[in-house]
């Protein structure tokens, strides 16, 4: 939930209500206009820590989530958040043409991990190892070989220790491909579900006396 946004849905509520009760105050119950605005003031005031308290409740009940659990998450896509923008600086700084398309791809794939755990947080869950091991790996993987690929001279050993980082980068690239997957398991699921079902369908159809005797008639 953006703070900004229910906020934002609580001044809507409160401004129109906070005129609303100091026109009834002032007017219906002859309240002195100073009653009535601390009146109007109070009410408004109160709309706008209510709404936002009501949108975050309807959130976590939607999601399944209590407010601790929420706060956990969030803190940790608040971490991870920084950890992305770390590791597309890293990336963009590689200059292998070789290798752009597949740190597009793996941005990509990142990215999309994000935003589904961003938009329903439960599914954090099924992306821990991501977020508390792949991703650390992959930044601290890539920011070390775009350091030491920087370097003017190259020792054997040098070259051997970039080309081992690279294998492990690759390594690292599947593993968060699987976490993509992972994330998407019930999705996946769901789906293989669907099709069993429309499957079933389509074959209860054929079998029944209705469709023989229509094939017949062709």
């Amino acid at each position: 939930m953006n703070p900004f946004i229910a906020f934002f849905a609580g001044v809507l509520f409160a401004v129109p209500t906070a005129v609303i009760v100091w026109l009834v105050s002032f007017f219906a119950f002859n309240q002195p206009f100073l009653s009535s605005a601390a009146l109007s003031l109070a009410g408004g005031t109160l709309l706008i820590l209510l709404v936002p308290a009501y949108i975050k409740h309807r959130m976590l009940k939607k999601h399944g989530l209590s407010r601790k659990e929420y706060q956990y998450i969030s803190q940790n896509l608040r971490e991870a958040k920084v950890k992305i923008s770390r590791l597309n600086k890293a990336l963009f700084s590689i200059r292998q043409i070789a290798s752009l398309k597949q740190n597009i791809e793996l941005i990509r794939v990142i990215r999309k991990i994000y935003s589904l755990t961003k938009k329903e947080p439960k599914r954090f869950y099924k992306a821990e190892r991501f977020y508390f091991s792949h991703l650390d790996s992959a930044v601290e993987l890539t920011e070390k070989y775009v350091f030491l690929s920087s370097q003017p001279k190259k020792s054997h050993e040098l070259e051997q220790s970039l080309m081992e980082t690279r294998r492990m980068m690759n390594e690292i690239n599947r593993s968060i491909e699987q976490d993509l997957y992972g994330v998407l398991s019930d999705d996946i699921d769901e789906l293989q579900f669907e099709i069993d079902v429309a499957k079933h369908s389509v074959n209860s159809i054929k079998k029944s006396p209705l469709h023989e005797e229509s094939r017949s008639l062709r």
